[in-house]
């Protein structure tokens, strides 16, 4: 890997911690990733829904990464001007007074609170899952609520009292994923309005709000004395420790600034950053997101408007737990090493090689990807995935083509819905995570949203490049006028106009899925 010897350029220390292990980089104020790590970390499916991972083996990825970038790089450490971390979210590890974790980190997939977070927020005469004045309340202030399913952070410290009361009482905060690295980096456990978005605990109605909201502590069932100290979003938590300076090859003293959830640094390394300019990130999960002006809220649709990391600016929220993960999946449990697509166990590009090779519509092979349930538009954590119009000569190839049209097809959902939601268009669609490498992928998005996507440089490091460009406006060297520019884009992906009419009626076909098959995973997945 090539890197920059330039010496004039300040630079920032990032990591992102992805659900698939952390990427530390060294990015460059002007936008440039100089060089980048990645180290994986496996999650454990545990029986009744659960997913979970020990965050001893983030840490120990950082410091393995921070090593490796430091004795192959030429970029002069005291460049470094401050540390920025971003991530994965609604996500929640328990921590000791001692600031080492108590338990292992429950993931924003994991499911297995479901009952505990039903009762918690319903009752006898609950409506979608809701009591009524509470989820009045909630919207009102916070603009969304948690989630009856258990997959957030509520169900998370349920599930931790419930279940695992040892745990529990060892626990002295509850921190998200950024937060805890945060902990590392600085020996603070404090949080933001933004960084707890998922929790809902705060009054969103004003921005930079640095206090939980009693009434939405008590609907919670949160412990106050458990939850992490809020600063507000734009600010330092603190200096890096020493010792921790050492390890990771920086300067000692240099400040590190708040962490910030993967859907706000995307925005920014996108350089999507006006009003209702959109991004959408094709990586474990996927989203759409854009910045907007006011408070909107649908719980029906599982989206929301949330504080962002611009000033005075709200940013749009939803998510599909099984964006990438479906291809994933579709490499690691379906297609054996034995299939042709490449010497040994195929990899994602030979997969993309291979649908490459089918044409639209994936010879008439349709798939849900719900492999992890719905979320977004439609909550619904027992719908599963499937492949439907499989015939006899189906192939591999096309059930590989099908994965990545159904992924798209959920984008056009989210998107379409988020548009009612915003009442307001979304433009300039920026395209990005590790999907977005995958030019077929990145094509199929634009002909089955019918829409223009313009593809940004190095679309895996966007977030990298997005906590970097937050460090940067945190500690003045930036401001937002500036960010656009600091984002370029590699390719513009147009609609084809040939498969528009199969595309759009393939979608109404995708739409009326969730209906049909519906009653059938209630009942298969009942218990």
């Amino acid at each position: 890997m090539s890197v920059t010897t330039d010496s004039s350029d300040e630079v920032v220390f990032t990591i992102d911690l992805g659900t698939g292990g952390p990427k530390v980089a060294l990015v460059s104020l002007d936008g440039r990733v100089l060089d980048h790590e990645h180290r994986r970390v496996e999650l454990t499916v545990v029986p009744g829904g659960g997913a979970i991972e020990d965050p001893r083996e983030w840490w120990s990825a950082v410091l393995e990464s921070a090593g490796v970038i430091a004795a192959r790089s030429s970029v002069d450490p005291d460049r470094i001007v401050a540390v920025a971390c971003t991530g994965q979210w609604g996500s929640t590890i328990p921590v000791d007074a001692s600031g080492e974790p108590c338990g292992p980190c429950m993931l924003w997939l994991d499911q297995r609170a479901g009952d505990l977070s039903a009762r918690q927020l319903g009752g006898r005469f609950a409506v979608e899952g809701y009591k009524p004045r509470r989820v009045i309340e909630w919207i009102r202030k916070s603009g969304g609520a948690p989630s009856p399913e258990g997959n957030d952070p509520l169900g998370h410290r349920l599930w931790f009292r419930r279940e695992e009361p040892a745990t529990y009482a060892d626990t002295a905060v509850f921190l998200e994923p950024v937060d805890y690295l945060n902990l590392r980096l600085t020996g603070r456990p404090a949080a933001t309005q933004a960084s707890m978005t998922l929790s809902w605990l705060t009054d969103n109605r004003r921005l930079d709000c640095t206090e939980y909201d009693t009434n939405l502590v008590r609907f919670a069932g949160a412990d106050p004395d458990r939850l992490p100290e809020l600063l507000p979003i734009n600010s330092v938590v603190g200096d890096v420790l020493p010792a921790v300076a050492e390890a990771l090859h920086i300067p000692v003293g240099i400040p590190v600034v708040t962490g910030l959830p993967d859907l706000h640094t995307a925005a920014l390394g996108s350089g999507a950053v006006a009003d209702h300019h959109a991004h959408l990130v094709i990586g474990t999960s996927a989203w759409v997101g854009c910045h907007a002006p006011m408070k909107r809220t649908s719980l029906a649709n599982q989206m929301a408007t949330v504080p962002s990391a611009l000033p005075q600016k709200y940013i749009l929220a939803n998510n599909h737990d099984s964006g990438g993960a479906s291809l994933e999946w579709m490499q690691e449990m379906v297609v054996a090493p034995d299939d042709g697509l490449g010497r040994g166990e195929p990899s994602l590009r030979d997969l993309d090689t291979a649908a490459a090779a089918v044409g639209p519509g994936a010879g008439g092979v349709m798939f849900a990807p719900w492999l992890k349930g719905q979320r977004s538009p439609n909550a619904d954590t027992a719908m599963r995935a499937s492949f439907l119009n499989i015939g006899i000569d189906t192939g591999r190839a096309e059930m590989v083509r099908a994965v990545l049209e159904g992924v798209a097809h959920q984008t056009k959902w989210i998107l379409d819905r988020s548009e009612k939601v915003l009442r307001h268009d979304l433009t300039d669609i920026h395209i990005l995570g590790g999907g977005a490498q995958s030019d077929l992928w990145c094509q199929i998005h634009a002909d089955i949203l019918c829409r223009p996507l313009r593809r940004v440089e190095q679309p895996l490091l966007a977030n990298v490049r997005g906590a970097a460009m937050f460090a940067g406006l945190v500690t003045g060297r930036l401001t937002v006028d500036q960010i656009e520019g600091r984002a370029p884009i590699d390719r513009t992906f147009e609609p084809t106009p040939d498969s528009a009419d199969m595309y759009a009626a393939r979608h109404d076909e995708f739409l009326r899925l969730t209906k049909s098959q519906k009653a059938l995973y209630h009942r298969l997945n009942s218990s």
